[in-house]
């Protein structure tokens, strides 16, 4: 049920925008640790899809510019290998080569840690139609196993730490042996990305689409977004997928926008001739490989051999989970508050990526080839489902109160299935009472039928109630914006990106 929230402004209609530097005060103290394991993905997203459209002759050469790295050096009693192949995205916090104006303009002051900030497992099934992304917290409780510690080089016996000091202690190694100690799924490659190249991927597609339901504000990002529609360049772009201070979601909020990032960053590649233009894909993957730390195994060849396999690739193809949590503030005497995986969910979620089954629920009547046309939904910041609305008729026309309550039913809407005569029977344009506790609520109401009058009622309690005019027409079909599914809370691509 939703909670009572105090009123703020109406949400404008859903329009492209530019973003706007600045932001309502935080009164959140701390400063902001920035979060980079969503570049990973969407740097992978970029590589594997788009190779395959463009060929041998552009993709050679590309992979000079990697820094190899060595993570499964003298590796041994390892997980055994599953279907599929799976990735370790690593973001570190390197901001060396972001100029002084960027680092102004884009909140990005401060020393850079030699840790990891996200870490991301992602999943490609065997036969190329499906990618897994599983966020790990980097404050997950992790047992680190024997190792030498890589900046001071004294040998270090098990202990326990957060899941970031893996890489602080023993580098890209010691990363791998621990997640997949803590996984048991085994590491196919590992790609390390700082968030210079993110900026530059972004700016080098043309930006990013980006849709939000409510006003996002994060004064330590200077994160500043209207309800509706943007595009964001790679330093707006940076903002939204670092902040966490927007609501009271914190890092669950900060997840889900960087879940959206990643879709709409498929859809962009996808389906916005990215791929098929060989200048600004060979501009865009020399932008992205110039930064970027691989396996030895990882190159051309393999990024060609994946992209002709994901030709066919859609954001829907994409599905998310982050690992499912027992204890968010586990206490442990030294390190401080760690988040505690549920480890018998968390194996069950991992499990399914060992044997390549996917993460999300099948949608029921997926089959048709050429679905008929539909109006896209539009998202809403609070789920049809949970506003209960009455429905009554303001006209003298037969029905159409009946015709309104089913209409809101058939997109979520949680109707009384009673509709009522109104007071008045020469209602023009229909009316949206609501109590002003659950103004949200009703807002999202009114984006089901636009061109309605919101009406504060003190006192009216949950229900909204609708009075239906003479300039009703239709509702617009309308979902949540961050519709988690399943039992490990999985949303795929095209369920969170503009326009679906």
């Amino acid at each position: 049920m939703p909670q009572p929230h105090r009123p703020t402004r109406p949400a404008r209609p859903p329009r492209p925008q530019r973003a706007r530097r600045g932001g309502a005060p935080d009164r959140r103290r701390g400063k902001d640790r920035p979060r980079w394991g969503v570049r990973l993905a969407a740097g992978l997203a970029v590589a594997v899809l788009g190779s395959g459209a463009i060929g041998h002759a552009v993709m050679t050469g590309l992979d000079t510019g990697i820094e190899r790295v060595d993570p499964f050096k003298d590796m041994k009693n390892r997980p055994q290998a599953g279907h599929g192949l799976n990735f370790l995205l690593v973001g570190t916090d390197g901001r060396d080569k972001i100029t002084p104006a960027d680092k102004s303009a884009y909140r990005l002051g401060g020393a850079p840690c030699h840790c990891t900030d996200t870490v991301m497992l992602v999943h490609l099934s065997a036969d190329r139609e499906r990618a897994s992304v599983v966020s790990l917290p980097r404050d997950s409780y992790a047992e680190l196993p024997e190792h030498r510690d890589e900046s001071s080089g004294k040998q270090h016996g098990p202990h326990p730490v957060k899941l970031n000091a893996a890489y602080a202690e023993g580098g890209p190694q010691l990363t791998v042996r621990t997640v997949e100690n803590m996984t048991r799924v085994k590491i196919d490659h590992y790609l390390e990305v700082d968030f210079a190249s993110f900026m530059k991927t972004v700016d080098a597609m043309g930006g990013v689409e980006i849709c939000t339901a409510k006003a996002l504000h994060d004064q330590n990002t200077g994160l500043d977004l209207l309800p509706g529609s943007h595009r964001l360049s790679g330093g707006q772009a940076l903002q939204y997928v670092r902040s966490r201070h927007v609501d009271g979601a914190a890092d669950l909020g900060r997840m889900q926008r960087q879940q959206r990032f990643v879709a709409a960053l498929i859809k962009q590649a996808t389906g916005g001739g990215v791929l098929l233009n060989p200048v600004k894909f060979k501009e865009l993957s020399s932008t992205l490989l110039g930064s970027v730390r691989a396996d030895r195994g990882f190159g051309s060849e393999q990024m060609l051999a994946l992209g002709q396999a994901l030709r066919d690739f859609t954001p829907s193809s994409s599905e998310f989970a982050s690992v499912p949590i027992g204890d968010p503030s586990y206490a442990v005497k030294g390190i401080g508050s760690t988040v505690k995986w549920d480890e018998p969910k968390a194996s069950k979620l991992f499990e399914a990526l060992r044997l390549d089954r996917p993460l999300a629920p099948a949608a029921p009547g997926r089959q048709p080839a050429s679905p008929p046309q539909r109006q896209p939904a539009v998202p809403v910041d609070v789920a049809p489902g949970q506003i209960r609305v009455q429905v009554e008729n303001g006209t003298r026309i037969d029905g159409l109160g009946g015709r309104v309550d089913t209409a809101l039913r058939a997109t979520g809407f949680d109707t009384t299935r009673s509709p009522g005569n109104g007071a008045s029977r020469d209602v023009k344009r229909t009316v949206i009472a609501y109590d002003p506790r659950w103004d949200r609520s009703a807002r999202t109401v009114s984006t089901a039928l636009p061109g309605s009058e919101l009406r504060a009622v003190a006192g009216q309690g949950r229900t909204v109630l609708v009075i239906a005019g003479a300039d009703y027409r239709k509702v617009v079909p309308v979902r949540p914006e961050d519709p988690h599914q399943g039992r490990f809370g999985v949303v795929t691509g095209d369920q969170v990106i503009c326009g679906t």
